[in-house]
């Protein structure tokens, strides 16, 4: 089974996004003198969620730069991911659907194989990061979520990594779109394991799932692909978990801003599915690693001089 690489929304999609976003901005805007900078997060989110170079890392200073209020103990930044679960869903509806299908046994006999190997391998792929991040919660909200040069760091290993798996090159040769029927339980757990390591704020999910993948023998479209299905369960949980969990400290007023929050990053996340899944096509993660280098490396500096 081979996904279609960009699913062109109908115009109804583009129309649902803008009465969403209207209506998040009429209860936000009165009561939050704030809700720009809850935008500004918002398509921060939206964009570096998908993109290997860490979303938490970008959320977190960015809001540190904006001096924001409304972080709630850091559960308004992992809440507002719900906006890009959403974003995925709504750009695989299609193949969604079939999938669901062919896993109790409707379709083509590959349709079907493909189908079950698929979520098989999304269910064991999520389980490392999930157990761990279940038990050390506490420890990474209160002590790496505090910490600027532990996400620096993060960045720059993780460019450096990309840099050297780009060179080293020894993943499935180059495809246009992903292919499904190459998942197998063992590169699943590949992913799983890799995955862990996006529990440390700066590392990235997307980024270290797609590194997993790759490893694992995966092309990139197909290792980008499948991190985002993969998001689709860690993502959720991950918000859920923590509201959850934080349900003492969330106020009635917090719920505008987190509604706005995920609607931006909704449909910013979107358009960035997208255009990664064309980037990957026909270009390597070459340039992200030296991103996330310069990136982390600014960090540092701004660390350096008291900036952050």
């Amino acid at each position: 089974m081979q996904t279609q690489s960009l699913v062109v929304p109908r115009s109804g999609l583009f129309i649902g996004f803008a009465v969403l976003l209207a209506f998040s901005l009429l209860l936000a805007v009165p009561a939050n003198a704030d809700w720009w900078q809850i935008v500004i997060l918002g398509v921060v989110q939206g964009i570096t969620e998908w993109l290997p170079i860490s979303s938490t890392a970008h959320l977190l200073l960015t809001s540190r730069a904006l001096d924001y209020q409304g972080s709630i103990g850091g559960t308004f930044e992992i809440a507002i991911q719900f906006g890009t679960v959403c974003s995925v869903l709504l750009f695989y509806w299609r193949d969604l659907i079939t999938q669901a299908a062919a896993l109790v046994g409707r379709g083509q006999p590959e349709t079907v194989t493909t189908a079950r190997k698929l979520w098989l391998g999304v269910i064991i792929a999520f389980v490392p990061a999930a157990v761990v991040g279940l038990i050390a919660r506490d420890f990474i909200k209160a002590v790496l979520f505090e910490s600027p040069l532990v996400m620096a760091i993060a960045l720059i290993g993780g460019g450096i990594i990309f840099l050297w798996i780009e060179r080293r090159g020894t993943f499935r040769p180059q495809a246009t779109s992903a292919d499904f029927s190459t998942v197998s339980n063992q590169r699943a757990l590949t992913v799983g394991l890799a995955q862990i390591l996006a529990l440390i704020p700066g590392v990235s999910r997307s980024g270290a799932s797609i590194v997993g993948g790759l490893l694992a023998g995966f092309d990139r479209p197909t290792a980008t692909a499948f991190s985002f299905y993969l998001a689709i369960p860690t993502l959720g949980l991950a918000t859920l978990v923590d509201l959850i969990g934080s349900l003492d400290q969330i106020q009635p007023g917090d719920w505008s801003r987190l509604l706005l929050g995920a609607t931006v990053a909704m449909i910013v996340g979107y358009g960035c599915i997208g255009w990664l899944l064309r980037y990957v096509a026909t270009n390597n993660f070459t340039l992200f690693g030296y991103y996330r280098i310069a990136a982390g490396v600014i960090i540092i500096g701004a660390v350096a001089f008291g900036a952050l």
